[in-house]
């Protein structure tokens, strides 16, 4: 898999920084241990965070900015890191879908970063480009239906859209079939060390709960 940041990106965020994880993996319906580390981590942003304070983690106060600097109001679509720490603070349960859907939002809960969770046998052709949101141009959101992608960065492959901040796409999504994972972090804050630490815990998860070597991860920008 290649990764193609494209200059609509760069011109408004020049630091900006990802990496790519890709893996062979088994899922399954759900993970005990795994939520047992989610609900850790809730425990501990409950009694650090608030609804207001969690805009000001270094990923999340730079993905509003990218968002605000592209043409989209990062309140009325929030990205995804943001609206997951949100609903664990305002005392609502995550929603439990698969291990490889709850991994990769534990992972986004952690370090505040948006991440795509693909699967990767799904894709059509083999380069990703990150770029933005054209007017009118279709997508499906994850369990939201046809939205307005305009402003917003999205990845895509040689079909089209494939992953955004706020959701990815229903065409590529993972399933309880899903074999080939990739995963796509956004380090819209240029934080490098912090993306790497990312993509390092991604591999620690899918090693212990998805029966994989952990596979490899790349940096691009």
């Amino acid at each position: 898999m290649k990764v193609i940041v494209s200059e609509e990106i760069a011109s408004v965020c020049p630091t900006f920084v990802g990496a790519c994880v890709e893996a062979q993996v088994e899922n399954s319906k759900f993970s005990e241990s795994l939520w047992e580390e989610i609900h850790t981590l809730e425990e501990k942003f409950r009694s650090e965070l608030t609804t207001e304070s969690l805009k000001e983690m270094s990923g999340i106060a730079a993905t509003r900015k990218v968002y605000k600097a592209c043409g989209k109001d990062p309140s009325r679509y929030r990205p995804a890191s943001e609206a997951l720490i949100r609903r664990m603070l305002q005392g609502k349960e995550l929603y439990q879908i698969d291990t490889l859907v709850d991994l990769v939002n534990l992972a986004s809960i952690a370090f505040g970063y948006s991440i795509g969770g693909f699967d990767a046998d799904k894709f059509e052709g083999d380069t990703l480009t990150l770029g933005v949101g054209k007017e009118g141009e279709p997508y499906e959101g994850i369990g939201r239906g046809m939205i307005n992608i305009a402003g917003l960065p999205v990845y895509r492959d040689s079909k089209g859209g494939v992953g955004t901040p706020t959701s990815d796409n229903e065409r590529t999504k993972m399933g309880i079939n899903t074999t080939h994972l990739v995963v796509l972090i956004n380090g819209y804050d240029g934080n490098e060390e912090n993306v790497r630490k990312n993509a390092e815990f991604i591999q620690e998860l899918i090693k212990k709960y998805c029966k994989s070597d952990g596979g490899n991860f790349f940096i691009y920008k």
